[in-house]
């Protein structure tokens, strides 16, 4: 048996083996002394998956199904959201598993334990229905010992069918993020004795510890218990609350010894000794105690069921006028959102990478994670407490809602859900409900059937509210709204929350930056006493794009270093602006968007599989409170650019981002000189030469802080009769940002206009898009390729492209997509403008291609020929005699021609 003093480690293990959630593998050699009344084993080997997209996919469709092995967790989305093909599989997949039962006595309860399927599930034990659930996001746990084999009878079947398809009666309905379906996280059979704490209470282990009562001299614990007797007999029972400190030592116990007829379940409320001077949590020293919740049977003195779970002491408010108080003490929330999807995984993530997901917000000095938009894996909460990083969790009810009684039901019980699983987690502040819910009204073209659906959405929103109040007195309510402030206000959303969070993009989606600090002061001023969250707030940042001369929608990582200080100026300088969350801590899978990395939401401060971008490096420039200094343009490794005349050199911003008041820089030994930080920035020209450059910056406080890197130039004579070696070039047209090919490790450069001597096109203007959310380019995802950014501009009525090269042989490609016309496509919902502009149908593009006089492309139809929005690529090799150079003549013979790249290597 276990004894009350117990060190550190063993503390953390037994927090794994009790809390049911949290089921190691390793927990199956466990023998049952080590884990009284109940034991929990890791099901996540050994299952077959099969999709079934029968019109009936009922048990009766399974015999025809094709196999294969899969480990758990899984998704059957992990590859087809990423290709060409709109849309990804949404319907039936089944999961099967065999597994003996001889080793639990038969006077014990088994149930299975899903963390989380996405999105309805049936569970079938030796084909007979067990149980189903609702909902993709939260915990459930099936009863299953009545549908076993007896003993020695052979193995027991699990089946479960899963299906991600569309249920209007289901939230979420629409989102930006993709709805990845399987049994996406852990399995967990769970063994416990007749008498046990519930596992009926919605997913969660049956124990709900509170804090009424903290300060810093004193704290108040209370433990509700629910128990229930599933033996025929009555018992008598000790139920024991035992805390101990960090280091393991008993700090107070508390004994109720009642009885509990057969077949009775009771609920059982204790409030223990209060605790003196206790050790508070907080993001600077997330202290916390563990509570030890244990059944004896009085009369036998075994140890029937034992949870253990981690309390962390603190209080908090949020002000509306001057913010966020933990423990007394104003604290600004600062930190990002965060999905859980990772790449080529989908959304079936192991445990180690959603705990380092929390420790990236810790490193950056973060103190505040909104888990959007769903409630997310156990462990991922359990990183927050022991790191010491703020929460709030949510449900998903996004765009929109279905005005079903069904909608309704589901959503109270995802809350339900949500806060019963989550309740005993002291990083949890907040419990939202609503996310950007009138981004997609319905029946805009009948207005008064449209207040209607207002009505509807406002009513629900006061029920979940009531409900969460009533679940959770001890903490906030939130709801997320999108800009437009007059919609929200005008129906009443603004009023419910106790709490209300701004999903804000100006100089983005929509307006300026400039706009943005206007929005707060608006808010203030209208809104005075309602406590207010940055709830997102971000610009895309493809880290293969960088410019010299960023503007908006480019995607370059220079504009959204310069979005996100704006941002964090305004939301820093106003105490009333309780916290914010970057949108997103890593870019994230969304299937319908197309953009300059199809398929993903470029907003990250992390790549998808979790790179720093300069913007993260810039958050640690703002947040850490050790002294920092990073050269953020570190990232930008294979760099390249034009000479500056007949130089050998060519000179490019460097951007160092530090929290320090001033640094140097060196440059290959030399001081580039000492500049003060704006901004948490600083900016040197370097001049680069060919090859290899480094670069070291020092920062000084009380001691000198550096950093340093190397960097590889590509240096391009701006005539190519100077160039050093073999000319070789790669351009892009109608642009005026540089791409990284990352696989090829080349950098394509912006074309400029052409003269005498040098290289460049004649005629035509850089292609725009046809709304106000595309004005750079397209965002269509060209399909043939993984370097979209190449094909995404074009120089429209391109007239010749020139090069002044001497003499020898070269290679050309010309790069080419029809970026008008293919299939419409519905203005997507983050348009926020909502000022889409249909395309042009139908383009009738056609001309020729001449070089040095030859014709190389006739009548030449990029739509006809290959279709629309298709990477196309021309290859042709040319000798070049004397001193003609080389000469591409684009002849129109209808419409306009175009040129979106070009390539030129010396053979």
């Amino acid at each position: 048996m276990l004894t009350v003093i117990l060190n550190k480690k063993i503390i953390s293990q037994l927090i794994c083996i009790f809390v049911f959630g949290l089921c190691p593998q390793l927990l199956f050699s466990l023998n049952r002394k080590a884990t009284p009344g109940r034991q929990c084993i890791a099901l996540n080997q050994d299952w077959y998956f099969s999709k079934d997209s029968s019109a009936d996919a009922s048990l009766s469709t399974i015999s025809h199904l094709a196999w294969h092995k899969v480990s758990l967790p899984h998704t059957w989305n992990d590859k087809d959201v990423t290709d060409d093909q709109p849309g990804y599989y949404r319907g039936v997949g089944w999961y099967r598993k065999s597994f003996a039962a001889d080793q639990f006595p038969r006077n014990e309860k088994l149930f299975l334990s899903f963390n989380g399927i996405n999105q309805e599930a049936e569970v079938f034990i030796n084909r007979k229905l067990a149980g189903k659930h609702a909902g993709g996001y939260t915990r459930f746990v099936v009863p299953i010992d009545r549908f076993l084999k007896a003993p020695g009878k052979g193995l027991n079947e699990i089946l479960v069918r899963v299906t991600n398809r569309f249920n209007e009666d289901i939230a979420p309905l629409t989102a930006d993020f993709t709805f990845f379906g399987g049994i996406y996280r852990e399995v967990n059979l769970l063994s416990t004795e007749s008498v046990h704490f519930t596992l009926k209470d919605d997913g969660s282990d049956g124990v709900y510890i509170s804090t009424p009562v903290v300060d810093s001299a004193s704290a108040h614990i209370s433990v509700k218990s629910l128990l229930e007797n599933n033996s025929n007999v009555s018992k008598v029972l000790n139920v024991k609350q035992v805390v101990l400190d960090k280091a393991g030592k008993l700090v107070t116990s508390y004994t109720t010894t009642l009885r509990l007829a057969a077949g009775e379940q009771k609920e059982l409320h204790q409030n223990l000794k209060t605790l003196t001077n206790p050790r508070l949590w907080s993001p600077a020293n997330p202290y916390l105690y563990q509570v030890f919740t244990s059944i004896t049977d009085q009369q036998t003195g075994e140890t029937l069921d034992r949870i253990v779970n981690a309390v962390g002491l603190r209080w908090f408010k949020f002000d509306a006028n001057t913010g966020f108080y933990l423990n007394g003490k104003p604290l600004k929330l600062m930190g990002a959102s965060r999905h859980q999807d990772y790449k080529d995984m989908g959304n079936a993530v192991p445990a180690y990478l959603q705990i380092k997901d929390m420790e990236w917000i810790k490193r950056m000095g973060g103190n505040f994670v909104r888990i959007a938009h769903y409630p997310q894996d156990p462990v991922v909460l359990k990183a927050c407490d022991e790191l010491g990083i703020l929460a709030s969790v949510e449900i998903p009810i996004v765009n929109a809602i279905t005005e079903s009684e069904a909608f309704s039901l589901n959503c109270k019980h995802m809350q339900v859900e949500m806060i019963r699983q989550n309740f005993n987690h002291p990083s949890i502040i907040l419990w939202g409900y609503m996310n950007e819910v009138l981004l997609r009204p319905k029946f805009t073209s009948d207005k008064p059937r449209q207040e209607i659906y207002y009505q509807h959405i406002r009513e629900l929103a006061q029920e979940l509210e009531k409900l969460t109040r009533k679940e959770d007195p001890g903490r906030y309510t939130m709801m997320a709204c999108h800009g437009d402030f007059d919609r929200y206000n005008r129906i009443g959303l603004t009023k419910i929350p106790q709490v209300l969070g701004w999903n804000l993009y100006q100089g983005w989606y929509s307006g300026s930056t400039a706009d943005f600090g206007k929005f707060l002061d608006k808010h203030h001023l209208d809104l005075p006493d309602q406590p207010v969250l940055i709830t997102e707030y971000g610009a895309d940042a493809d880290p293969r794009i960088r410019s010299q001369s960023p503007v908006r929608f480019d995607k370059s990582v220079e504009y959204a270093i310069k979005f996100h200080q704006v941002y964090l100026n305004e939301i820093l300088k106003r105490p009333f602006v309780s916290g914010a969350a970057a949108w997103n801590l890593a870019d994230f899978n969304s299937e319908t968007r197309e953009e300059t990395m199809p398929h993903i939401n470029n907003k990250g401060l992390l790549t998808i599989d979790r790179k720093p971008k300069d913007t993260y490096h810039l958050y640690q420039a703002y947040l850490s409170k050790k002294p920092f200094i990073k050269i953020a343009s570190a990232n930008w490794y294979y760099r390249g650019g034009i000479n500056d005349s007949l130089l050998a050199t060519c000179t490019q911003p460097v951007t160092v981002v530090t929290n320090l008041d001033a640094a140097e820089l060196f440059y290959n030994g030399k001081s580039l000189g000492i500049k003060k930080a704006q901004d948490r920035a600083i900016q040197w020209e370097v001049p680069f030469i060919n090859g290899k450059n480094n670069l070291k910056a020092v920062g000084i406080a009380k001691q000198k802080f550096t950093d340093t890197v190397s960097l590889l130039f590509k240096n391009y004579a701006s005539q190519p009769s100077n160039q050093t070696g073999k000319i070789f070039y790669n351009i892009l047209l109608g642009a005026n940002r540089m791409f990284i090919d990352e696989k090829a490790r080349i950098l394509w450069i912006p074309g400029k206009a052409y003269v005498a001597g040098s290289w460049g096109f004649l005629g035509g203007k850089p292609y725009s898009g046809t709304n106000n959310r595309i004005l750079y380019g397209s965002d269509k995802d060209i399909k043939q390729t993984d370097m979209d950014p190449v094909y995404q501009t074009q120089q429209v009525g391109i007239t010749a492209y020139k090069f002044d090269v001497p003499k020898g042989n070269y290679k050309l490609i010309l790069h080419f997509a029809e970026l008008l016309g293919g299939p419409s496509k519905e203005a997507l919902a983050y348009n926020l403008d909502n000022n889409h502009k249909p395309e042009e149908q139908e383009v009738d593009r056609v001309f020729d291609v001449r070089v040095n006089g030859q014709m190389y492309l006739k009548n030449f139809n990029i739509a006809k020929q290959y279709g629309y929005a298709t990477a196309v690529k021309k290859v042709i090799k040319l000798k070049v005699d004397n001193n003609q150079g080389i000469q591409i003549e684009f002849l129109p013979v209808k419409g306009l021609p175009v040129l979106n790249a070009l390539q030129l290597v010396q053979q």
